[in-house]
């Protein structure tokens, strides 16, 4: 029996080892976890920072810079890597909720499981312990009693037979032989009993309640070897999750270097900087011993002087093409760019005029239309209330459409016939006539624009440096795949083919009309209905 004590013994120390080892691996594989989170949080804070470090300000000269296919390409990849740190941070956020979270709300449970089923062995443990004590103190006692009685009846014998010995000392010592015999015969019962009690529990013991507890127990770690299982493929799942996401971001930063097209960036920077001059003749010769009049060639425009007589009176500065002096700027007309620069900043100027108008011109509709409502329902408001708004309102269309006539008449008639978006004219703006145009004065040049000591020649050397302000090419604000085929013969719009993708430039006003550009840099309206549109976030 204590041999078999001593190997249940064994066997509950490297029970409660195996266990324990169980649980610690469980709450390493949550720290290694936690500290992979970490890492995936900082890297996901780095890249975003890095992306807002080198992202353009708005309305910095390198947002503007975008309307380039290089620089664009550079901003869509700080993009894709911002969607790439978001990926990182849901790996991270994913791995938090269901792995770490998860293993250790059942770790605590299985510690608090595996104390119990330990517990439980342990009281059975004691409860047999107690058992057998009880079995062993019977057992003494019934020796004791025993030996006893066996005395006492020697003694009644050998008092029996003593011819000394009075009737009333055998009487006595048969009495007390008897009595011992008595006891020793209660005390083996009680043996008995108590033998047959423990062999009950010790039974209970090896062949019921410790299997039970040790199943148990088996039963639990086999539970924490599957959870940790599944926790390894949640581990890898998680990262597997996002590879397609991923994978398009790899994808996106790919195409944006596809997307490079070098020649459409050289065609894009000739036409925001044109200036629309003619190239200068050549230069006459001019025979002085026949006594050609200078003065008749000095005067045309056509015919240029050459770089040394374009000085003038200033032969000591040094000729330079672009000239770094102050000049008056006309920020009305314009008239200090060159002419195509000119024509674009125009018709952007009566571009910007016009969705002005048209905020107006909703926000009159709308002062009407509350009026009415006032008028009809005077409990609602005062319709007297909404005189001084409608007053303004008026107020400032009057006087957008004055500078929006004046801005149209401008770019008709001094800017070259050959502009198409001149043509379109009276297309964008319904509210005007031919008729309704005001008599405004206007020339190609300010007055003050060139010197009254400098001819017209010398001013398409000198009147211009690199620092002149630039129109500006539109930056894409989405993309569009044409559904069907669209012939764009109508003046202003371009045509497409079914499945090409265009860049969008000017979302739809809600006249059904969208505009889109082309990698080679053509322009034009196609329904809005034609295609589908994805604007930029």
């Amino acid at each position: 029996a204590d041999c078999l004590d001593f190997v249940l013994q064994d066997q509950c120390d490297i029970i409660d080892k195996h266990t324990q080892s169980g649980l610690d691996l469980v709450e390493k594989y949550v720290k290694f976890v936690k500290e992979r989170t970490e890492i995936e949080q900082n890297y996901a804070k780095q890249l975003r920072n890095l992306t807002k470090k080198y992202s353009p300000k708005r309305g910095s000269k390198e947002e503007l810079e975008c309307r380039f296919s290089n620089h664009q390409a550079f901003l869509d990849i700080l993009n894709e890597m911002n969607d790439y740190a978001g990926q990182r941070e849901l790996i991270a956020e994913n791995m938090m909720i269901n792995i770490c979270i998860e293993l250790t709300k059942y770790l605590q449970e299985l510690k608090q499981e595996r104390k119990t089923h330990l517990s439980e062995a342990k009281k059975a443990q004691q409860s047999l312990e107690g058992t057998y004590k009880q079995l062993d103190n019977s057992k003494k006692r019934f020796e004791r009693e025993w030996r006893e009685a066996e005395k006492a009846a020697q003694y009644a014998e050998k008092t029996d037979q003593d011819l000394n010995a009075t009737k009333a000392d055998v009487e006595k010592a048969k009495q007390q032989a008897h009595m011992r015999t008595h006891i020793a015969e209660e005390c083996k019962n009680d043996y008995a009993l108590q033998l047959q009690k423990y062999n009950k529990e010790q039974n209970q013991f090896y062949f019921t309640d410790m299997p039970l507890i040790f199943s148990r127990l088996q039963d639990m770690d086999e539970r924490r070897i599957k959870k940790l299982a599944q926790g390894y493929i949640l581990f890898a799942d998680t990262e597997r999750q996002v590879m397609p996401i991923i994978g398009k971001c790899l994808e996106g930063i790919s195409r944006a270097g596809t997307n490079v097209n070098e020649k459409n960036d050289s065609v894009v920077l000739i036409e925001q900087h044109k200036s629309g001059f003619e190239r200068p003749g050549d230069v006459e010769f001019e025979d002085y011993s026949q006594g050609i009049n200078r003065a008749s060639s000095d005067s045309s425009l056509g015919t240029p002087k050459g770089p040394l007589e374009l000085l003038g009176k200033n032969r000591n500065k040094t000729f330079r093409l672009f000239n770094k002096k102050s000049k008056s700027v006309d920020t009305e007309g314009f008239t200090h760019l060159p002419p195509e620069q000119r024509r674009k900043r125009l018709q952007q100027k009566i571009d910007d005029i016009s969705k002005e108008l048209q905020k107006e011109m909703d926000q009159s509709e709308a002062l009407g239309k509350m009026k009415d409502v006032y008028e009809k329902n005077p409990q609602m408001g005062d319709p007297a209330s909404l005189a001084p708004q409608i007053t303004q309102t008026a107020q400032n269309m009057e006087r957008l459409r004055g500078e929006l006539n004046k801005y149209e008449w401008i770019c008709t008639m001094g800017v070259p016939s050959s502009n198409p978006d001149s043509r379109t004219f009276y297309r964008s703006c319904p509210h005007l006539s031919p008729t309704s145009l005001p008599n405004f004065s206007c020339v190609l040049f300010s007055p003050g624009a060139i010197s009254d000591d400098t001819d017209s020649s010398q001013a398409i050397y000198t009147e211009f440096d690199d620092d002149f302000e630039e129109e500006e090419v539109a930056a894409p604000i989405g993309q569009c795949t044409a559904l069907y085929n669209f012939p764009g013969s109508s003046e202003g719009t371009i045509s497409m083919q079914e499945g090409e993708v265009l860049s969008v430039v000017e979302e739809d006003k809600g006249d059904g009309w969208t505009r889109v550009r082309r990698n080679n840099g053509d322009e034009g309206y196609i329904p809005t209905s034609y295609a589908t549109i994805t604007l930029n976030k």
